[in-house]
């Protein structure tokens, strides 16, 4: 035994498997200590962030806020698109309502797709809703055009209708044009009647119907009249002025160069009388000349109004 543990040999080989032994044992620490490490950040990771089932509901979480966040703000901007569609709409309605012109509104089919309250007065009806214009107008005839600066090349070939002229524009989306006609009320009534008929346009430029602003010119026409026949009587009226001025004038030289007492009583009477009548006729002239500047003056006031 002795003799074993002095060979160089034997104890090179005791040594070798000592290092050997003592190498397994710390790499085998080293391993259980890398390993414990290991489980230590892996503990730490799985603890801070979610997990793989947990990932996808957060972000759901995340979406549905948002979602529901935009919802809210179209939810807002709708709402306030709405009020203010609704507050031109009542403005609108408000300016129609209280024009005192009437307005028409025609569709693509030709039948009345809005009526203001001066229209149905105007016209005669009391619901002018899906009515045709050869409903409305009937045989209502075109006379002239109301302004011809409209037509600056001349006047155009004009429907002989009104109704014809509403159809003309919606199936050939003309120009605007102004018209006068004569209309008849569904109670009879005669009226002389002003007819701008335009085309409404979309904004890309196609056509969604016709518009039609009515203005009732028979006061106008009336007044118009009584000034021409007024004109015509001013004349005879200053004719009669004229023979009657002469007339006294004649009278006043006989009376100067008479001697006579009764003739000249006699003369002083027929200039009395004659100075008399062209007073009445003065008088009733002047009234009547004023009565129609009171006629136009409030025929004009209930226009401004």
């Amino acid at each position: 035994m002795v003799r074993l543990l002095t060979n160089p040999l034997v104890l090179r080989a005791a040594f070798v498997m000592v290092a050997a032994g003592g190498a397994f044992l710390l790499a085998v620490w080293l391993i259980r200590s890398l390993r414990r490490n290991i489980a230590t950040e892996a503990d730490i990771d799985s603890a801070s962030a979610p997990t793989l089932e947990a990932l996808p509901l957060h972000l759901y979480n995340t979406v549905i806020q948002q979602l529901k966040q935009q919802k809210h703000e179209l939810q807002v901007q709708t709402l306030t698109e709405q009020r203010r569609a609704r507050t031109t709409e009542n403005f609108s309605q408000t300016v129609l309502s209280n024009l005192p012109s009437g307005v028409l509104v025609f569709g693509l089919n030709g039948l009345v797709k809005q009526a203001n309250p001066a229209a149905k007065e105007i016209l005669g009806f009391h619901s002018l809703s899906g009515m045709s214009a050869d409903d409305i107008f009937r045989n209502a005839a075109i006379s002239s055009p109301h302004d011809s600066a409209v037509y600056p090349d001349g006047m155009p070939d004009l429907p002989s209708r009104l109704a014809e002229e509403v159809h003309a524009v919606l199936s050939e989306s003309s120009k605007r044009r102004q018209l006068e006609a004569d209309y008849a009320t569904p109670a009879g009534e005669k009226l002389r009647i002003a007819v701008t008929v335009s085309a409404v346009p979309a904004v890309d430029g196609s056509l969604l119907g016709a518009a039609c602003l009515i203005s009732d010119r028979s006061e106008f026409e009336r007044i118009r009249s009584q000034q021409q026949l007024h004109g015509e009587i001013s004349a005879e009226m200053a004719l009669e002025l004229r023979t009657s001025l002469t007339t006294i004038a004649g009278y006043a030289q006989q009376l100067a160069r008479n001697r006579d007492p009764d003739l000249a009583s006699q003369l002083a009477a027929d200039i009395a009388g004659e100075a008399a009548s062209l007073d009445r006729r003065i008088g009733g002239f002047l009234a009547e000349k004023r009565s129609v500047a009171d006629g136009v003056r409030a025929s004009a006031a209930g226009k401004v109004i």
